[in-house]
């Protein structure tokens, strides 16, 4: 019998609730035996401060899910890295490239794994959009990517704060689709952020992007939304059309929905996290980080009303 997997979360807020307790108590092969969080506790496991306090009193730990806000995320990646453990990041995975990057060779000095997990490229119609975009010639792509903060990060205000990553905490799961699905390196045209004037993250942007081949890419991403919420990608190639919707969970051809498999996108990751233990490799992609990287240094930032949440 193989042993399960034991696993440390750190950050008990929304995500880890909403996402990765549920999807560890379902799988076989995984066992959530800690919890470090400042200000929150689960019953059933143990539960400490932080993620020095675990890694010293949990002496069996096999391996780390790290869910707090990127900004304060590499320290412990790290220090959970040298103590010799696995580690799950959420997305963004870091600050920075530079700060993943760093990570990376870690793992690798430490012979252990590093998953930078982008978990809307598990989406249910991701392997059947990358087939269609294999015998189609793509001219354009069209990003509408629009959530309501306050439904899905409440209270949260660290998102538009320094480091926060603003808007893009959402609007990196488009781009690391889109990542997925072009393979190319993409490079921004133009990008206006759009921030409020109490806040230091934008709230709203529009980018425009291109790539070798010249695909143009036009993106519009609103942590204001209000009414349906809006997960979309559009792809033209000629006279043909895909359209994804949800998130990745729904596809469209030429106007006729198409019959995917459903699946939910966390189990998958963890599924994929313990796939790449068992096979001693790692998966730390930070191609989604290096366009949000190059939209932060290269867009126009543009002051807009105070935002209260």
């Amino acid at each position: 019998m193989i042993k399960p997997l034991r696993i440390g979360l750190v950050g008990l807020g929304k995500i880890a609730r909403d996402q990765h307790l549920p999807s560890i108590a379902s799988l076989d092969g995984v066992e959530l035996v800690a919890i470090a969080s400042r200000n929150a506790a689960l019953e059933g496991v143990a539960n400490f401060k932080s993620l020095e306090e675990m890694l010293r009193l949990e002496r069996d730990l096999d391996a780390v899910v790290l869910c707090q806000p990127p900004s304060v995320r590499f320290d412990d990646a790290k220090r959970a890295l040298v103590a010799g453990k696995h580690v799950f990041l959420e997305k963004p995975p870091g600050a920075t490239v530079s700060e993943v990057q760093i990570l990376a060779d870690l793992a690798e000095s430490a012979h252990v794994t590093l998953f930078a997990g982008w978990h809307s490229r598990f989406g249910a119609a991701i392997p059947a959009a990358k087939s269609w975009l294999r015998d189609h010639e793509v001219t354009t792509i069209q990003i509408n990517w629009k959530e309501d903060i306050r439904q899905w990060h409440p209270g949260q205000t660290w998102i538009l704060d320094r480091g926060g990553f603003g808007v893009f905490d959402p609007g990196i799961n488009a781009l690391s689709i889109l990542t997925e699905l072009v393979g190319e390196t993409l490079r921004v045209i133009e990008a206006t952020l759009h921030i409020p004037a109490n806040c230091h993250a934008p709230i709203a942007a529009d980018v425009h992007l291109t790539t070798a081949k010249n695909i143009k890419i036009a993106a519009a991403f609103d942590f204001r939304q209000t009414g349906p919420q809006l997960w979309d990608i559009n792809i033209e190639a000629g006279n043909e059309r895909l359209q994804l919707r949800d998130g990745g969970h729904k596809l469209i051809i030429n106007d006729i929905a198409q019959a995917v498999t459903p699946k939910s996108e966390y189990p998958e990751m963890y599924r994929h996290f313990l796939s790449l233990i068992r096979s001693s490799k790692s998966d730390v992609d930070v191609a989604p980080l290096k366009v949000v990287e190059s939209i932060f240094s290269q867009g126009r930032s543009v002051r807009i009303e105070q935002f209260e949440f």
